[in-house]
């Protein structure tokens, strides 16, 4: 049997998502390959398919081809009960601690108001297929019809119950999809020893020690309770690991010894939040020459930042190599990932 997934992420890392889901799945179908969504069919259940790049998970019951924006919108929730087989039984298979659902529509990424009577013959479809409860108040199921700007909508199921990033993360905090994404950028193994030399509350090195295991993680940062959050999350992930407390990364490479890290993968300051001690562009250029100073011959770094003129730049001056780069969107910001390796070592794979 084939299951088909409706899974989203940080937009700009298409090619990358592609990348992991094709490592992952050798039957795996890609429908549509959009930015920031993917739709895919394997024949692997969602309690198997293990992924860690996606924000969240959906399981296709309906896709429509139409164009038409809030139109075509409508003119899918009047069509649910024409639903086949195998979407009536995503819509009836569901927990036994769930009670009740609600219908959520959305146009193109934004919340719709479709027309009463429509509405509510889908509610009363999937109330009398479910055998849940209509709530639009709380949180049971989630049945979605979303329209994107490509010109189709889908009828889904949210299986994932992730709330938004921006509302359950500190300021600045990556999202967990995100550092495992730059974790896998990295192409860390058993053998690396990995450094994030700006971690903050920890979100790459707990990543890496949780889904990479490498042979030891270093985490640093210049603030004292960036570090003490970093320690408490580090605790429960693995015992390989080394927290320090640095007032700047010349001190770091002082403390770490030349050629004592394989790979980098931080999120170095962008000069947006606050700011930093140095002008940024002499900032990213001193940052760049230790990295050159710390890293192995063969070692390589994989940075985000929204400062790429300054990073590119820096990156240049210290001799790396950019081998690849992505543009991204991160809390409505254009960011991007740069993959560093030093002139003439090895590329990453």
């Amino acid at each position: 049997m084939k299951y088909t997934f409706y899974a989203t992420f940080a937009p700009g890392l298409a090619e990358a998502v592609k990348e992991v889901v094709l490592s992952r799945l050798d039957d795996a179908r890609f429908i549509k390959l959009l930015d920031g969504a993917v739709i895919f069919e394997t024949s692997r259940t969602y309690d198997r398919l293990g992924f860690f790049c996606f924000n969240n998970i959906f399981a296709v019951i309906d896709i429509r081809e139409r164009r038409g924006g809030l139109a075509a919108l409508e003119t899918h929730l009047g069509l649910v009960h024409t639903t086949g087989e195998a979407g009536r039984e995503i819509i009836t298979k569901n927990s036994k601690n769930i009670r009740s659902f609600r219908i959520v529509t959305s146009l193109e990424n934004r919340p719709a108001a479709v027309e009463g009577a429509i509405r509510s013959g889908a509610e009363r479809y999937i109330a009398r297929c479910s055998g849940l409860a209509l709530d639009r108040a709380n949180r049971g199921a989630e049945f979605w019809f979303l329209y994107r700007s490509e010109g189709f909508s889908v009828f889904m199921k949210r299986l994932t119950r992730r709330a938004s990033w921006e509302k359950s993360l500190r300021p600045g905090e990556l999202p967990p999809p995100l550092a495992w994404m730059l974790c896998r950028l990295a192409n860390i193994g058993p053998g690396d020893t990995v450094l994030d030399p700006f971690s903050g509350s920890g979100a790459i090195p707990f990543q890496a020690l949780k889904h990479f295991p490498p042979a030891s993680v270093i985490a640093a940062d210049i603030s004292a309770e960036a570090i003490r959050r970093t320690r408490k999350k580090l605790a429960a992930a693995a015992p390989a690991r080394r927290v320090i407390l640095c007032k700047d990364v010349a001190e770091l490479a002082a403390a770490l010894g030349e050629k004592s890290v394989t790979k980098i993968v931080s999120d170095p300051p962008w000069g947006f939040f606050a700011e930093t001690a140095l002008p940024l562009e002499q900032f990213y250029r001193n940052m760049t020459a230790v990295f050159s100073r710390i890293l192995a011959d063969e070692g390589a770094a994989v940075l985000l930042s929204a400062r790429k003129p300054e990073l590119e730049q820096a990156a240049e001056t210290a001799g790396f190599e950019i081998t690849r780069r992505f543009s991204i969107l991160l809390s409505g910001k254009k960011a991007g990932i740069f993959l560093l390796e030093k002139r003439g070592g090895r590329a990453l794979s």
